[in-house]
């Protein structure tokens, strides 16, 4: 029941997007290879380590947004699909640029596709960001009320806090770094902290590489695979 209404929450959501004023959708897509799949601090390939293949596309009108995205990599090693659909807003008032929306983590019940996961699941997100002294500067909070989806059998909602900042050089390339929070209930542990810093470089008009550095502190392991990592990613974007 709960997926079917976030299914139809996004189906609602894709329909104001659609009715989103006269103006044309822009459409961008996007394709990449990554060493290895971290989401949130956490390694979603387990021990196998093994690389990551992803694809998204983007629908932007006007401050209303679309998209979709797959990876090869789900929660556990090597055995799901992941495809995740998001829609939102970004209002804004004056110098600060919001952004309100819904994502629903899909899995397959392999990495061969197949029925859906129980593991499922999706969250609501609110950010906003703001430029100042050429940085910038931003907070968003996601909550999920169920963090485990139905593979548990729990209702253990969560939340997830993070800030985060980017500078870009005159070179084009852009620094930048995130401290997050992970605060779940009815799990292992309460929650966990993590954080990264990297160097994003468009080395051609729609080809850019990324580099950077993920860590967690100790309760993380309770969540699955985690510890520090040196991550790489090459992404085509058209």
């Amino acid at each position: 029941m709960r997926k079917n209404t976030m299914l139809l929450g996004l189906a609602v959501a894709a329909g104001a997007f659609m009715a989103a004023g006269t103006a044309r959708a822009d459409t961008a897509f996007n394709v990449g290879v990554a060493t290895d799949y971290i989401f949130r601090g956490v390694d979603q390939t387990g021990y196998y380590d093994e690389g990551e293949a992803f694809g998204g596309v983007d629908f932007t009108t006007g401050s209303f947004y679309a998209g979709a995205w797959v990876s090869n990599t789900g929660p556990n090693p090597g055995q799901f699909i992941e495809y995740d659909l998001y829609a939102g807003w970004k209002p804004v008032a004056g110098p600060v640029t919001f952004d309100l929306g819904i994502i629903y983590y899909g899995y397959t019940d392999s990495d061969l596709g197949g029925d859906e996961s129980d593991l499922s699941t999706f969250e609501i997100k609110g950010a906003a960001s703001i430029v100042a002294g050429g940085v910038t500067w931003g907070g968003a909070v996601y909550w999920t009320p169920d963090f485990s989806g139905d593979y548990d059998g729990l209702d253990n909602s969560g939340f997830y806090y993070e800030v985060n900042a980017a500078y870009t050089f005159s070179n084009s390339a852009t620094l930048s770094g995130a401290i997050g929070a992970v605060d779940v209930d009815d799990y292992t542990v309460d929650g966990y902290t993590t954080w990264n810093v990297g160097v994003s470089y468009p080395v051609a008009e729609h080809l850019s590489i990324d580099a950077r550095y993920i860590d967690t502190d100790d309760d993380a392991f309770a969540f699955g695979y985690a510890g520090d990592r040196l991550i790489g990613t090459l992404k085509v974007t058209f």
